[in-house]
């Protein structure tokens, strides 16, 4: 079954607190090119003023949140509670870790869990064997879905029409290497190729040399609520031993997570 459309964002009124929504913005401020910011910078990033964004962080250096030199800003390791929350809330996690240990020990290659936030592919859980990119990746950590295995077979759970309306808000799209897909019809080729075959392979579209494959992971009504992925290295493991080799791997853990969520 496919997952249903997202609801319209909320418009603020009587059940829209915008205080709290500001709060959450100025969390979300910081990153990793902004670990650490002024004032000014917070205001700037988040468009309120010098005043509101001070209230803000005082409130959140109260709770514990953000600590200060009394010039600059950062987040504590506090604010990873609001994020164990949601983990802790879904009992998946829990039941599909030994899996995943097991799948990335009989492999040899590093193994991910993600879920689908809007364009992006956000980690939930990460078993990891050998640094493959770049960015160093782990829970929290977002990808565009578009150019991922995990991503495309989120969205391949989508209906027709969601699909077609997340493709269109892409642009622009940024050609990561040079086997990147960008066009339209290419990558509602993929997506639709993905949805009919169960799996996506990506190989190196998002970064030279890395190459993924993954598949779904269903609730007792058949509803994709996760994907799991096998990644490694291109020059270690081509396209060929991912098809041959992982995916029967990978397809039983799979199963086997989504036998768990039925019980």
């Amino acid at each position: 079954m496919s997952e249903p459309a997202l609801p319209d964002p909320p418009k603020p009124g009587d059940s829209y607190v915008q205080s709290f929504a500001r709060g959450l913005e100025v969390i979300r401020s910081f990153s990793p090119a902004a670990p650490q910011q002024t004032l000014s910078e917070v205001a700037a990033r988040t468009g309120l003023t010098r005043a509101g964004a001070r209230r803000i962080l005082l409130t959140l250096q109260t709770l514990g949140y953000v600590e200060s030199d009394g010039r600059l800003f950062r987040l504590t390791p506090r604010i990873l509670d609001l994020g164990f929350a949601y983990l802790s809330s879904l009992p998946i996690w829990n039941l599909a870790e030994p899996t995943m240990e097991a799948l990335a020990d009989r492999v040899h290659e590093s193994c991910s869990a993600a879920v689908l936030d809007g364009l992006d592919v956000v980690y939930v859980l990460r078993v990891h064997t050998h640094k493959i990119m770049s960015t160093n990746l782990g829970v929290g950590s977002r990808l565009p879905a578009f150019w991922t295995s995990m991503g495309r077979v989120l969205l391949a759970a989508l209906p027709e029409d969601e699909l077609q309306r997340r493709l269109q808000q892409t642009a622009p799209r940024q050609r990561f290497t040079q086997h990147t897909v960008l066009d339209d019809a290419g990558l509602l080729h993929c997506v639709r190729q993905t949805r009919a075959q169960g799996w996506s392979l990506v190989n190196q579209e998002l970064e030279e040399g890395l190459i993924s494959i993954a598949a779904p992971l269903q609730n007792r009504v058949g509803q994709t609520v996760a994907a799991l992925n096998i990644s490694g290295q291109a020059n270690r493991t081509n396209a060929r031993v991912m098809q041959e080799q992982f995916l029967p791997a990978l397809l039983q853990a799979t199963q086997a997570i989504s036998r768990l969520l039925v019980r």
